[in-house]
């Protein structure tokens, strides 16, 4: 009996451990902010990408990141993110040029628990 009943509290605690740990993905307490900018511009509604668990640039299609969060007017994004690795990709359109060009721009980013990072994303011309 004393053998099921200590299987028991180190299988609760096990599980406990494990689910608790979160790691490289959206929601906890820290975040990433800031404004993404086109020569000094803000950017407005630009999408901007996230891929867990890299520090890499994976390239520019869109479809192999793990989700993404959408600009404001203003440029302004807001990520909530567990401790981990992450590269940001942002995608939008300049529209005060006279025929908006699609500009794109990233940066990686590692961060811990509860740390609020705060930077700026650089777009440049496709």
């Amino acid at each position: 009996m004393k053998k099921i009943i200590n299987f028991i509290i180190f299988t609760t605690i096990g599980l406990f451990i494990f689910t608790s740990c979160k790691k490289n993905q959206l929601g906890g307490d820290a975040s990433l902010s800031g404004i993404v900018m086109h020569h000094n511009k803000p950017i407005s509604n630009a999408k901007v990408y996230i891929k867990f668990n890299t520090t890499e640039f994976p390239g520019a299609d869109s479809t192999i990141y793990d989700s993404f969060v959408q600009a404001d007017g203003n440029g302004n994004y807001s990520i909530p993110f567990y401790k981990g690795s992450y590269y940001v990709f942002a995608i939008g359109r300049d529209l005060a040029i006279t025929h908006p060009y699609l500009v794109k721009g990233g940066l990686s980013i590692s961060v811990r628990n509860r740390e609020k990072l705060t930077k700026n994303i650089a777009v440049t011309e496709d």
